[in-house]
């Protein structure tokens, strides 16, 4: 199954499968802000989801770019089992956006974990997005080789740019 998504089916393809998730749920991304998303009739946290995958015994991993904004740490803080549940990587390098399901699906695209990139502002408020949803084995080893080898600190040894790791993963 490869998939092309665009636009609004960044939501609806992508982020409705993380509700899915049964052992692990790896994100990447440049950006990541307040997002919300649909649980029944309500709209939630995405943290919360990922708050309820971790209580679920779901492993989740997150590398991101920046520290999210005040929104977002407020959200952060409503939900006590992030603190220690969540594990998060934070490498300023990292422009790459790809979440990883379970080990067996991937997406991979231009989207960043936010309402804009993901679909869940209005269709004016939109960004024009594109990405790839795929189950194919050889696709998902290497998105998955390529996030470990940033969560694990193999690029940090020739990373030119570690005046400006806040958090540096490795410290060689």
């Amino acid at each position: 199954m490869n998939r092309l998504i665009i636009n609004s089916a960044h939501y609806s393809d992508v982020l409705s499968k993380v509700k899915d998730v049964k052992s692990t749920l790896w994100i990447g991304t440049a950006d990541i802000k307040d997002l919300y998303v649909e649980m029944g009739k309500q709209k939630i946290p995405f943290l919360g989801l990922l708050a309820k995958l971790i209580k679920q015994d779901v492993s989740v991993r997150l590398i991101h770019a920046k520290e999210p904004g005040p929104a977002f740490r407020e959200d952060f803080d409503k939900y006590p089992v992030l603190f220690d549940g969540l594990e998060r990587v934070l490498c300023p390098r990292v422009h790459f956006k790809m979440i990883i399901f379970d080990c067996e699906m991937v997406y991979i695209g231009s989207a960043n974990l936010t309402g804009a990139g993901m679909g869940m502002k209005s269709e004016n408020n939109r960004n024009f997005e594109a990405g790839i949803l795929t189950d194919d084995p050889t696709i998902v080893e290497q998105a998955m080789d390529q996030f470990d080898s940033v969560w694990n600190g193999s690029m940090c040894k020739k990373c030119r740019r570690k005046q400006y790791c806040a958090d540096p993963i490795s410290n060689i």
